[in-house]
């Protein structure tokens, strides 16, 4: 009872902070004047007794011990609303109207800070293959993959999955019904490669074709979005108009323009944009003959391929790791015809072609000037004998499919005998069965 006493002397006393003017202060310790009265709101909608049924002058946010939560939460619900009525009555822009939204916002954390108090949550939760992290961070503005709601780091806990990055509160996990789709990557690493293969939404029986949502096209009960990437149709819960690059278009039409594609689609995207699936000669082989900076590439990749036996065998080579500048894109030492979708868009944007064409000359600059063990391992043109050491990845020459023996190209195509070092092979394979015979 005392509290309430002191409470409604206080109330009585002070005047709210937001309806204070600068002729309510003394300019000397920056109390109200004692002798003026409290002024109405602004545009004679209220008083000051309407400011304090707001509870805006309560103070909120350090309530006695013992207090009821449930009696706060009605309370602040009613100051909301109230608030809400007097930001529409305010002049719009004015600094009262600003003021008064703040405060707002301030009350709404509140509520949303006592209707899911602080617990002790586990760190890591594992569900439908997801493996949720608890977040720490309070600073962050994220969005609620599962609601859609606001994140607010400093009074929620939330976890995010290390896996597919999907983010949700505490309170939405029990919720989930998208397995990861870092499990769909591992186990199925393929693109759609048909260009947005629309079914039709009524063979989807106007559903979501995620949570089976009932959608229309026009919006009623809920919006139909089409996701370019499965072709499908989706709730605006699953599709919030995210853009990504579909990997159809880039591989057929050589086009990189962002399309609208719904969460599950931007996630998987997102994941499989740095593996190598994508084997170019057999899906889009006439996508070479109109985009040479693909051929520019995969000359420099065979070439990688040829300089990498004489990194491993060499030891000053092996101690540098020169390979390793490879290491984001290690298919470029396996193979010379897969493709990730990062590969593309890096080759569209050039970035591919300087780094690569730089790697390729620190690689040769090793192999040909730096290492005499690797120059060693040189060729010398049998057909002519004539002319410096050749190496296979050197643009003017040949090698022999058979034996890989390397001669200068126009020497070779121009010879219209066997490969020397072929003919040798089959003579001595000739004649090693005499000898065995003749002991």
């Amino acid at each position: 009872m005392e509290y309430d006493e002191r409470l409604a002397h206080f109330r009585q006393t002070r005047l709210n902070p937001f309806d204070r003017g600068e002729e309510d202060y003394d300019p000397q310790d920056g109390k109200p004047a004692p002798e003026q009265e409290p002024r109405a709101e602004l545009s004679g909608t209220g008083s000051s007794d309407r400011t304090m049924d707001l509870g805006l002058a309560e103070d909120h946010f350090s309530r006695p011990m013992g207090s009821c939560v449930d009696s706060d939460i009605e309370k602040l619900k009613l100051a909301i609303e109230e608030c809400k009525k007097l930001i529409l009555e305010l002049p719009e822009h004015s600094e009262k109207q600003k003021d008064t939204v703040v405060k707002l916002i301030h009350l709404r954390l509140k509520l949303q800070e006592l209707k899911d108090p602080e617990e002790d949550e586990p760190n890591l939760r594992i569900l439908l293959e997801h493996r949720f992290s608890k977040e720490k961070s309070k600073s962050v503005k994220q969005t609620c993959d599962k609601c859609s709601a606001i994140i607010w780091g400093l009074i929620q806990t939330w976890y995010t999955c290390t896996g597919c990055y999907y983010r949700c509160h505490s309170k939405c996990l029990n919720l989930i019904n998208k397995p990861c789709v870092r499990s769909k990557v591992s186990h199925q690493s393929e693109y759609e490669l048909s260009i947005c293969p629309e079914i039709g939404l009524d063979r989807q029986d106007y559903r979501c074709s995620e949570c089976r949502t009932p959608v229309s096209l026009r919006g009623v009960p809920s919006e139909a979005r089409q996701c370019d990437y499965t072709g499908q149709y989706y709730c605006t819960t699953c599709h919030w108009n995210d853009t990504a690059i579909i990997p159809a278009r880039v591989i057929h039409n050589w086009e990189f323009e962002p399309r609208k594609v719904c969460r599950s689609s931007l996630r998987y995207l997102a994941l499989m944009m740095p593996r190598p699936v994508l084997k170019l000669k057999e899906i889009n082989p006439l996508l070479f003959n109109f985009v040479e900076e693909l051929v520019e590439i995969r000359k420099l990749r065979q070439d990688i391929l040829l300089m990498k036996p004489y990194f491993i065998t060499c030891k000053e080579a092996m101690e540098a790791r020169l390979l390793l500048q490879l290491q984001d894109r290690q298919h470029f030492v396996e193979n010379d015809d897969m493709y990730s979708l990062q590969d593309l868009i890096d080759i569209s944007s050039g970035r591919l072609s300087c780094s690569l064409t730089e790697i390729h000359t620190t690689f040769a600059k090793h192999i040909k000037l730096d290492c005499e063990k690797c120059q060693a391992k040189g060729f010398v043109c049998e057909l002519c004998k004539e002319g410096d050491i050749l190496f296979p990845f050197d643009s003017h020459t040949s090698v022999c499919q058979d034996c890989s023996a390397v001669f200068h190209r126009d020497c070779y195509y121009d010879n219209s005998t066997t490969c020397p070092k072929c003919t040798r092979m089959t003579g001595r394979q000739q004649d090693e069965p005499f000898d065995i015979q003749t002991r």
